[in-house]
């Protein structure tokens, strides 16, 4: 597939369905692209929807049917947007260009040639939970221990959370809430007693939906 070279083919482009919950279209938004002006157009639409149906198939449809509808806050940068961003923005909201690829940019592999796709996520269940004095650690560990996820970054504001699908993944949850830094990663064991954390949330993938007929 071309990159988009007329507003009918963005708009195409943004109807691919990635998954049974996510179209192209949840991702391509920019607060900083549309406050400058500056176009969020992939280079190589091919992986793009490849790295994105593997993000969304993998690891947002399971949030979305465990506990009801998500909110997406960053998906997709184009190398262009993101490089913006990263240099010319302040105060800055991307990493260089060359950190993330195969995260928030979708459309290139990273250095080892592996492929993936980073969106920034808040579950509206739990942030509220969060909100009221609730362990962001709660949280962390049901995502830990139900989906197969690269890295996850959390963020104080309603514990909301960076979300990284990629091949070969390392398995690695982070923090700038309080205690900063790793909470797991290779190497590191998982907190023994971390499923009494999150024996309250909600059934996995609890939600039914109507079977989706075929042919």
């Amino acid at each position: 597939m071309k990159p988009p070279g007329s507003y009918t083919a963005l708009e195409d482009l943004g109807r691919v369905r990635l998954s049974r919950h996510f179209a192209l279209r949840n991702f391509l938004y920019s607060e900083i692209g549309n406050f400058f002006g500056r176009p969020n157009l992939p280079d190589d639409p091919d992986l793009l929807i490849a790295a994105g149906t593997r993000l969304a198939t993998d690891l947002l449809d399971p949030l979305t049917e465990t506990f009801g509808p998500i909110d997406i806050r960053s998906g997709f940068r184009s190398s262009a947007l993101n490089g913006f961003g990263a240099v010319e923005v302040r105060p800055q909201k991307c990493a260089a260009n060359d950190r993330t690829l195969a995260g928030h940019i979708w459309d290139r592999r990273d250095a080892a040639g592996r492929m993936g796709a980073t969106v920034s996520v808040s579950i509206p269940w739990f942030a509220q939970q969060y909100e009221a004095g609730r362990d962001w650690r709660d949280l962390a560990w049901w995502l830990y221990d139900h989906l197969g996820f690269h890295e996850v970054y959390f963020f104080p504001r309603g514990a909301a959370f960076n979300l990284q699908w990629r091949d070969a993944p390392e398995r690695r949850i982070l923090s700038y809430i309080a205690p900063k830094g790793v909470l797991v990663k290779p190497g590191r064991m998982a907190d023994p007693a971390r499923r009494d954390r999150y024996s309250d949330f909600p059934e996995f993938r609890g939600i039914r939906y109507p079977a989706i007929p075929h042919g």
